[in-house]
């Protein structure tokens, strides 16, 4: 009984050691809850540390409102007279883009707000009523968009603080075009147009020359939603020749790359890339049992978030990532959080050393240090990396 006693210390003894050490490493999922009153949130955007995310959640009387996270000061509503959507952010969190409606029948306005000023500019294109925001580059200074008078005829923007808003043109045939990204410093916009045949396609626009990319061999369709930080790089989703929606990179080198999707899935989305374009962040669905699962493809292929950091979730899940940060750390979405029974905005950081939390012990990163970080110790002790 001695000998039990004993070794059951010394097994402890080395659990404590073990907690210590890989406190400061720990991989985290944080859950960013709702607006007060609120009962559902979404992210798509993170600044380069991780510390600031951006996306909507739906307030005390149901209107949704974009908002902007940090943990120190939680979800903050950037306020709108109705509802509002923040899409993107600066590197340094500082200016976040969107759109919001301002008035009672609808009209939406493209706004970059920055927390040098905590207000919402407006950008609209000279001629027409609406606009709206969704990718901004690393310092904050170049704004892309789409405005219109119909939906059903948006023309893509490009707005800076220096030279103004730009109307960025569309592909030879359909007077149509929106941009959804822009890269790092701002000289590449990504987006839709649609071709002399009424097509709608992935665009890559760069000074002045709006470059088609084509689709998968098959489809008749594609769009543009991330590119890395040089522009050489283009991710978005495109039709395939069985009539189902893949995720593609795009080089100039290779052309439209399809990325496949998880095995026995119909259908994949992909949303955005590491700075470097190594990494790619989305979606894919299995339409038999409607199942959504965020994704992750890099060069060794297609993982399941849910899968990779399954020992995060507790009963959670990953449904969506719609951002990664430049380094490919963090990554922002959307899911189903168990402990409040929500669909909630997430932020995923996939190395550990995270600066959410700092407390000693705390191995499964979620800010309480209990008897799931000595399980998952337990169950990893003896264990090492490949």
């Amino acid at each position: 009984m001695q000998m039990v006693h004993s070794r059951f210390n010394a097994l402890l003894s080395a659990c404590v050691l073990s907690l210590i050490a890989t406190a400061s490493w720990s991989q985290s999922l944080t859950w960013l809850g709702v607006l007060p009153g609120g009962n559902r949130s979404e992210a798509y955007g993170v600044s380069a540390d991780g510390a600031v995310v951006v996306g909507w959640s739906y307030n005390n009387v149901g209107s949704q409102r974009a908002f902007r996270w940090t943990a120190s000061g939680g979800m903050q509503d950037l306020g709108t007279l109705y509802r509002s959507y923040a899409f993107g952010v600066s590197a340094d969190g500082r200016v976040v883009v969107g759109w919001a409606e301002i008035t009672a029948n609808g009209t939406r306005r493209a706004f970059r707000w920055s927390s040098l000023s905590y207000l919402m500019r407006d950008l609209l294109l000279p001629g027409y009523s609406f606009s709206e925001a969704y990718g901004v580059s690393a310092n904050g200074a170049v704004v892309v968009g789409r405005s219109y008078n119909n939906p059903s005829a948006p023309r893509a923007f490009r707005w800076t603080a220096s030279g103004g808003i730009q109307d960025l043109g569309a592909l030879p045939g359909v007077n149509r075009s929106e941009a959804y990204a822009v890269s790092a410093n701002g000289a590449v916009v990504v987006g839709r147009s649609y071709n002399n045949s009424n097509q709608p396609r992935a665009f890559r626009w760069e000074n002045g020359v709006m470059q088609d990319l084509g689709a998968l061999p098959g489809g008749n369709w594609s769009e543009a939603y991330g590119v890395s930080a040089n522009g050489a790089v283009v991710v978005g989703w495109s039709y395939n020749n069985a009539g189902n929606e893949r995720a593609f990179r795009w080089t100039a080198s290779g052309g439209m790359e399809d990325l496949g999707t998880l095995p026995g899935y119909d259908r994949s989305w992909a949303y955005a890339v590491s700075a470097d374009g190594a990494v790619v962040v989305g979606r894919a669905i299995n339409d038999a049992v409607e199942d959504n699962c965020a994704v992750r493809w890099t060069a060794s292929g297609i993982e399941d978030l849910n899968t990779t950091y399954a020992s995060l979730l507790r009963g959670s899940a990953l449904w969506e990532a719609r951002a990664i940060s430049p380094d490919g750390r963090y990554i922002v979405g959307r899911g189903y959080n168990a402990a409040t029974h929500r669909i909630e905005a997430f932020l995923l950081d996939t190395r550990g050393n995270n600066t959410l939390c700092t407390l000693d012990g705390d191995v499964n990163g979620d800010g309480i240090v209990d008897d799931a970080d000595l399980l998952e110790v337990l169950f990893n002790f003896g264990n090492r990396c490949p």
